[in-house]
């Protein structure tokens, strides 16, 4: 449900925000795709009804959105890929000789944000 007032476009910027970020995982192994395109979602539920419909019935992201509000799961298949696609992100960093304390900062947040997609169900059985 929409909130009112302020609070609506600052979702819908975070909804927008969140969308970009997905769609630049897509295709860079840079950042993981599915937790954006479900912040995404989130966001546009109380902002854009709409949007949040169109992400919902779209072929790529509708299916991740929908295992995630069922069942608060992600597909193996994403967890894989989100698990490659953050450790090309951190052996990037290293090949291009990232300073030492930036890569133990990112390489702490890939490993909570590993954790947290490790230990979310695989689905329905």
């Amino acid at each position: 449900m929409p909130v009112p007032g302020l609070w609506r476009p600052i979702w819908f910027g975070i909804g927008i925000a969140a969308l970009i970020a997905g769609a630049i995982g897509a295709v860079l192994p840079i950042l993981p795709t599915s937790p954006f395109v479900i912040l995404a979602a989130f966001a546009f539920g109380k902002s854009s009804p709409r949007l949040k419909s169109w992400l919902e019935q779209n072929s790529v992201f509708g299916p991740m959105i929908a295992e995630w509000q069922q069942y608060g799961a992600i597909a193996p298949r994403y967890k894989a890929m989100a698990l490659v696609m953050m450790a090309a992100a951190l052996g990037l960093s290293v090949a291009l000789d990232v300073r030492g304390t930036i890569l133990i900062v990112q390489a702490v947040c890939m490993t909570l944000a590993a954790g947290f997609i490790l230990t979310r169900p695989g689905g329905p059985e």
